[in-house]
């Protein structure tokens, strides 16, 4: 069947209508393109198909820099160019707002763009043992699998540590754990790099002998993780260089564990923030809430202006080493525990302004429980632009305030994740 493609969906797939009106995804297909697809699922409310034939090319069609592009499911858009995907991306955002939140931005703000390769200073790499394939395999999963791709460099990851893939499969092959290490993590920090090595059964003398060989050759800072995040320290070498990543714009720099969420993109992190407290315009004496405040990645920046800011965060660990790089950097800053998914936020205020950046699931609580005399600024940072669009009808529909800009922010290029912020007003 012809298809002509309209938009890429969620995942980086093309979104086409086939003739009865009906929605067809179509892996590989990039909007503005006509292509021949094969049907491969038929399902109620929409059809899979594959590209055939490539009838007419879209301009942003490029050819993948990755060999492994299409099996690895760690990038889907790597045959577009950065223009393409980013368009694809505003177009993305602006359909949610406009179907899920039912409202318009009144601007839209110009894209963040960053480097396209070697950007991504945090990965959980998936480890297999397969006797069958030579050894252990280490790298993302295959698309749409359980199965760890066959990958011996990555072109997102920090290149050096692309080209320790080939040594990580050797050592794991050597290990007698090889059986029982699911995954290697990575946290990428301005002076060095933790692999965090998740194992389900205790490592002999042997293990741990290769891991500090292993270690030492390559500077790398090993952790192990016996269990959960919390369980993660460190092993070798005993004093590895702390962890941090820095906003010279604001001449803050914050440290962090290999485990605790940081953004993946530290050099768009930086025009994040930059864009963020420009939307904010946070002044002397306001009182100011930064809500999911993390590590302190926007609260710090905004204490800083002057301003009265109080991170609420509901991690205590996160808590604790918010607090701890407010001291480091000399700045006046709070930060408290508190839970952001049920309705009390109001008994904190009142405050002149507000930041928020929830996870995925968004700021629904936190947007119901505004009162109607504060704040008189949102901005809103999200990882899910569904989440936000329900959580801008809140605020625009039923609080009063009026969305005056969004836009996306590549944080994840090669990807269909959309990062984006929005500024409301009253």
């Amino acid at each position: 069947m012809k298809l002509h493609i309209d938009s890429l969906d969620a995942e980086g797939r093309g979104v086409a209508r086939n003739a009865e009106g009906k929605v067809v995804f179509v892996e590989g297909a990039l909007p503005g393109e006509q292509i021949e697809a094969a049907l491969l699922d038929k399902r109620t409310a929409f059809d899979l198909a594959r590209m055939v034939a490539l009838l007419e090319p879209s301009s942003g069609r490029r050819s993948p820099r990755c060999p492994y592009f299409g099996t690895c499911g760690g990038c889907a858009t790597q045959h577009a160019d950065a223009r393409t995907q980013v368009a694809a991306k505003q177009r993305g955002l602006e359909d949610c707002l406009a179907r899920i939140g039912k409202v318009k931005p009144e601007a839209m703000l110009p894209p963040i763009y960053g480097q396209e390769w070697h950007y991504r200073q945090r990965a959980r790499l998936s480890v297999r043992y397969v006797a069958k394939r030579g050894g252990a395999l280490v790298g993302f999963r295959e698309r749409r699998s359980t199965f760890v791709a066959e990958m011996r460099s990555c072109d997102v990851l920090p290149e050096r540590i692309s080209l320790l893939i080939p040594k990580l499969r050797a050592l794991v092959s050597e290990l007698s754990i090889r059986q029982r290490l699911p995954q290697i993590e990575l946290a990428g920090g301005h002076e060095a790099e933790v692999l965090v090595f998740r194992h389900l059964d205790p490592l002999t003398d042997e293990d741990k002998a290769r891991l500090r060989a292993f270690a030492d050759a390559e500077t790398v800072w090993v952790w192990l993780q016996p269990g959960g995040p919390e369980s993660a320290h460190p092993f070798h070498p005993a004093n590895g260089r702390q962890l941090f990543y820095t906003l010279p714009e604001f001449g803050v720099r914050i440290a962090f564990h290999p485990t605790d969420f940081t953004q993946v993109n530290h050099a768009v992190n930086r025009l994040l923030v930059s864009r963020a407290l420009r939307l904010l315009d946070a002044q002397p004496g306001e009182r100011i809430a930064d809500v999911f405040s993390g590590l302190g990645n926007f609260t710090l920046p905004i204490a800083t202006r002057g301003a009265q800011v109080l991170g609420l965060e509901g991690s205590e660990p996160l808590v604790a080493r918010a607090r701890a790089n407010a001291v480091a950097n000399g700045l006046s800053a709070e930060f408290q525990v508190a839970n952001l998914f049920e309705p009390g936020f109001e008994a904190l205020g009142p405050f002149d302004k507000l930041l928020l950046d929830p996870p995925r699931e968004g700021a629904v609580a936190v947007v119901k429980s505004l009162p109607e005399a504060w704040p008189r600024r949102i901005v809103y940072v999200s990882c899910d632009p569904a989440t936000l669009a329900r959580d801008a009808a809140v605020l625009v529909h039923t609080k009063g305030f009026a969305l005056r800009a969004a836009g996306v922010v590549n944080m994840f290029p090669h990807t269909a994740h959309v990062e984006s912020i929005a500024l409301f007003e009253k």
